[in-house]
């Protein structure tokens, strides 16, 4: 029985006293500078995985329709894109837009040519993102289609209950 004590202390020991145990990962902190440092638990594989961010053509860049974008369009608005994903019936446009530019007339034009462009390859149920540059928030969404119900590319927010 006295083991078994002894063993309990040794395990709640650390946790009762407040100081962290041999697998706490480390707290955030405050820098100097007043920032938030996160130290991250991931070092492994998955650390900086090229789909984190999309800042240009990838192994996941969807080559018909990033041709079929280049060769349509050559505009302004066109140079924006930075890669273009597919996954079933979703489109993704990745562009260098600020996350400032939701509903703006650069990511409402490439959500209309990426319902175009799904409507040209049959998909009767489109959903498509045209997403931010990559940045805090990693690639907000700037303006979608969610599917039939959704009228138009703009990107609405829930009115509170």
């Amino acid at each position: 029985m006295a083991a078994f004590a002894v063993g309990t202390l040794a395990v709640t020991g650390p946790w009762r006293s407040g100081s962290p145990g041999p697998m706490a990962t480390p707290a955030p902190h405050a820098s100097p500078a007043r920032e938030l440092t996160v130290a991250s638990v991931d070092t492994g594989a998955s650390a900086g995985k090229e789909e984190a961010k999309a800042a240009g053509k990838s192994k996941f860049t969807d080559g018909k329709a990033a041709a079929y974008f280049q060769s349509r369009w050559s505009d302004k608005t066109a140079k924006r894109v930075r890669d273009i994903r597919t996954t079933g019936r979703y489109l993704r446009i990745y562009t260098n837009l600020p996350e400032n530019a939701g509903n703006s007339k650069a990511a409402l034009t490439l959500c209309e040519r990426g319902l175009e462009y799904l409507a040209e390859e049959g998909e009767t149920n489109p959903v498509v993102f045209v997403q931010a540059r990559f940045g805090e928030n990693g690639n907000p969404v700037l303006a979608n289609v969610l599917g039939p119900d959704d009228g138009d590319c703009r990107v609405t927010h829930p009115k509170p209950k």
